[in-house]
């Protein structure tokens, strides 16, 4: 794409042009910049985007976009300037990228928990039908030629829009992507075309951006509000647990402007769960829809993945997608790293890792581990550093309460010490527990400790495959040192410590 047909299809305020010149990308990190970026001068809380300006020029940048004054000593190199930068990131990422998200039928996924696992149920299920689709969310990015580990659950808006139109290039016809409070309240999706959004649930978390409940709602609440204005060719829908509180206001707050579908276990529900039979290996439900009942099977466990099943049909159903496959292919479901993921099982004793890190996701794990009726539940967690802090008591609460006995440890502590953070959560613990600062440690004795027919939960990282320390980030995997305390096992005799 030239400057000048850029400049025919974005916003600004003012202009100065060196040339028209080719742009072949657009990226807001001037160590990013090749030849021809646009450099988009994005600025934070400590720094202003404008200071790497000259940067971004050295290295071959074809047009800076800034708000505010730009340093216009660089007469050889293109400008404009624009009255919110972060919304022409965007809109000039849609553009350079020829607006991929018009060009496949996008699902955006928002919530406090679930998000990832009705990422993965989606992509399962539209893939089944359409060959392949496309995923952006905590994990892992996936663009139809291959996957890419995370490195935030919604990327920056250029980002998200490279990898949508990459997507395009490797003949998906679909993406499902998580939609984080934090991208939409600083507006990463702002211009993506979404063919449906889901509202999974809300609960307590990330209160140290939003500050408020009231505010945490209304971000989640901005994919509604897109939805009900996006215009274009596509008609979307919002799907919505009506279950959940939160999810009956979102309903109530985007009804009559967006098709509204519902799930749950409820009778209101359009799309509802029926006889629930959890067990140890999977799940099974009635589904009823549409006027007809289906029995539905997966080999995920817990009432919470039956919330993200139901969600996922929803999609499917929206998309039109054949439905009777879809509710088949389920049984097929994939497993999700770090979500409730059964890493040892050829024992007298089970072993979970869940990503749960809100007192919600945990209470919800540990009420389904009760379901298996394990003989102890023995309960391995933390909180992270430098996040909010009230919710570490109600973490303390959560899991005192609905285990046997507790390892108290470390999570991510980055920049906070560990054991202020351990204190906050002690003041909601209740019961037997244990503290142990050194999470290898922790698991070390959770393990050993765990006797026939017991579970142990290691919670709070899930997938994660690292830990922040002091701003720095160290190797470790929560399934990699449960596996190797389980080998441990088989050389030392089992502790007695939590007995």
């Amino acid at each position: 794409m030239t400057l000048n047909e850029l400049l025919t299809n974005i916003d600004y305020i003012d202009k100065h042009v060196a040339g028209d010149s080719e742009l072949s990308g657009v990226t807001n990190d001037s160590r990013a910049v090749e030849s021809g970026s646009v450099f988009v001068a994005v600025s934070g809380k400590n720094v202003d985007g404008r200071d790497f300006a000259s940067a971004a020029i050295e290295a071959g940048a074809g047009l800076i976009v800034a708000e505010g004054e730009v340093d216009r000593t660089h007469s050889d190199c293109s400008w404009i300037q624009v009255k919110d930068a972060r919304a022409a990131l965007s809109q000039i990422a849609a553009v350079v990228y020829d607006r991929p998200s018009q060009k496949l039928a996008v699902v955006g996924i928002t919530g406090t928990n679930g998000k990832t696992t009705t990422a993965y149920l989606c992509r399962h299920l539209i893939a089944s039908s359409l060959r392949s689709c496309g995923m952006i969310g905590t994990i892992e990015y996936d663009d139809g030629s291959g996957l890419t580990k995370a490195e935030r659950t919604t990327p920056e808006a250029c980002d998200l829009q490279r990898m949508l139109a990459a997507t395009v290039d490797s003949g998906c016809r679909a993406s499902a992507i998580e939609v984080s409070s934090h991208a939409l309240s600083l507006g990463r999706v702002r211009d993506v075309e979404f063919d449906v959004g889901v509202f999974t649930n809300l609960s307590r978390d990330h209160l140290d951006f939003h500050k408020t409940m009231d505010d945490y709602f209304e971000a989640k609440a901005l994919l509604g509000e897109q939805l009900a204005n996006q215009g274009g060719d596509k008609k979307p829908a919002m799907v919505i647990n009506i279950d959940d509180i939160q999810g009956q206001r979102y309903a109530r707050k985007v009804e009559g402007r967006v098709p509204v579908v519902t799930y749950g276990f409820s009778a209101k529900a359009q799309f509802r769960a029926l006889s629930i039979d959890l067990g140890i290996r999977g799940t099974s439900f009635k589904l009823s829809a549409k006027g007809r009942e289906y029995l539905v099977r997966m080999p995920l466990i817990g009432r919470f993945n039956v919330y993200n099943a139901l969600a996922a049909l929803a999609v499917a159903d929206h998309l039109n997608l054949n439905f009777r496959s879809a509710v088949a292919a389920l049984a097929e479901a994939p497993q999700v790293p770090g979500r409730m993921q059964s890493v040892i099982e050829q024992r007298p004793y089970r072993v979970f890792v869940d990503y749960a890190h809100t007192p919600d996701a945990l209470e919800n794990v540990l009420t389904t581990l009760k379901t298996l009726k394990p003989a102890r539940i023995i309960t391995v967690f933390g909180c992270g550093g430098d996040r909010d802090k009230a919710k570490r008591p109600l973490m303390g609460r959560a899991a005192s309460q609905h285990s046997d006995v507790c390892i108290l440890t470390s999570d991510n502590p980055r920049n906070e010490d560990p054991e202020a953070i351990l204190a906050d959560v002690e003041r909601g613990m209740q019961g037997r527990y244990k503290k142990i600062v050194d999470r290898r440690e922790a698991i070390k004795l959770a393990i050993a400790a765990a006797g026939p027919d017991e579970v142990v939960l290691i919670a709070g990282k899930g997938h994660e495959d690292y830990q922040e320390i002091n701003g720095e980030r160290f190797p470790f995997s929560d399934r990699a040192e449960a596996l190797s305390a389980d080998r441990l096992r088989d050389i030392s005799a089992p502790s007695n410590d939590l007995r």
